[in-house]
């Protein structure tokens, strides 16, 4: 064929999407299986939200509303900021998506950690954005195993190489806190620390998809940076707390002018109605919100006692996943958990050959998780 691709587009590696259950199942012979691999929430969406969308089902021939207004309006009262610092989008990808789009141009750069959420990097290197990158650190001893080649992977932002990276080129910063796939956070002070030393011309995005499962106690609140010095964007999601990973609706926290230039990029129905519906449901359904918590909480306590007793080192969390070391080539554990019909997240694309992501489930799942990996454990290193 005779069209022609940029170079930073027939380089990109696409995103390895996962096979259907039902089709892992014919291909491996089971029934059954559990998915305990993308973070999703295992006691499902929202009762009240799949009310309100069933309920919503006979308008699908309208439009959406192109600004989300009845969502806007109630997020806002909810987080007590003003509607015109929200931005909704498909998924809080899209956010991403739309700061890259705005603020980037051919050679701006873009500074995210490894490993990180695979997606910054992907979108900037599609818009032509030159990616710099700062090696997570090593600076919680008493979470490292000591399985060998493990022992030395990072697990933390290190927020100081993110500091010496950033030049005249640099636009965005992408933190995702908790970190994705180590589970692990920076404190309110490191942060404040870090942003006072960050150039006002650049924009922290501070991604917090998973910040309803770290304790109010120590999480960052975003708000209070929305109209920093240097401005702070915050990324937020309804994928995972709220359980409505597949209707793909995320938001952004930001300064009003910076929300203003976003919405001049999006697309006017970015957002489609049974997500708007379902979302504005799940905002006031705090049994299952509660429920969720509770589950998540109990999970890691439970499944961190029992892997441990497997001879595994379990990394501390605040999320609703959790980072194995195994201590032997993941894919292979992968590949026999799959077989027993439990999905796991390996980690050797990340960077961590010996390492699994675990997603918690429900009682039953979390206990048919451990049965198999001791199984899947003692044959791998007996054989």
């Amino acid at each position: 064929m005779k069209f022609k691709v940029s170079e930073n587009i027939s380089s990109l590696v696409p995103y390895p999407p996962g096979k259907p259950i039902e089709e892992l199942e014919r291909q491996y012979g089971i029934t059954g299986s559990i998915k305990l691999a993308s973070n999703e929430n295992a006691l499902g969406p929202s009762p009240k939200a799949v009310a309100a969308i069933s309920a919503g089902l006979a308008n699908l021939h309208r439009y959406p509303d192109g600004s989300s207004y009845y969502l806007t309006t109630r997020l806002a009262e909810k987080l007590g900021v003003a509607a015109n610092q929200i931005v909704f989008g498909n998924g809080s990808n899209e956010i991403i998506e739309l700061l890259i789009n705005t603020f980037l141009d051919s050679g701006a750069e873009v500074i995210t950690s490894n490993p990180t959420f695979l997606v910054y990097q992907k979108m900037v290197q599609a818009r032509g954005g030159v990616n710099r990158v700062a090696p997570l650190k090593n600076d919680q001893p008493n979470n490292i195993a000591g399985h060998g080649g493990g022992s030395s992977l990072g697990v933390a932002h290190d927020l100081g190489a993110i500091l010496a990276l950033i030049n005249e080129r640099t636009r965005l910063i992408f933190l995702d806190n908790p970190n994705n796939p180590t589970g692990v956070i920076f404190g309110r002070q490191e942060f404040e620390d870090f942003l006072g030393q960050v150039p006002e011309q650049v924009i922290v995005v501070l991604d917090e998809a998973y910040v309803d499962f770290v304790e109010p106690t120590v999480r960052i609140d975003v708000r209070k940076y929305l109209d920093n010095r240097t401005p702070v964007v915050g990324l937020r999601t309804f994928s995972k707390a709220y359980g409505l990973a597949g209707l793909r609706i995320g938001y952004g926290l930001m300064n009003s002018e910076i929300a203003d230039y976003l919405h001049r990029v999006r697309q006017p129905f970015n957002v489609n109605s049974p997500a708007q519906i379902g979302a504005l449901a799940a905002l006031d359904d705090d049994d299952h919100y509660n429920q969720t918590m509770q589950l998540t909480k109990d999970g890691i306590a439970w499944l961190t006692k029992e892997i441990t007793a497997l001879g595994c080192k379990v990394f501390d969390t605040h999320t609703n996943f959790f980072l194995v070391d195994v201590g032997l080539d993941c894919r292979k554990l992968y590949d026999k958990m799959l077989a027993k019909g439990v999905i796991v997240r390996p980690m050797s694309a990340y960077g961590y050959p010996e390492y699994i992501r675990i997603t918690v489930g429900l009682p039953e799942e979390n206990s048919r998780l451990a049965a198999s990996l001791a199984d899947v454990l003692a044959e791998l290193r007996n054989g």
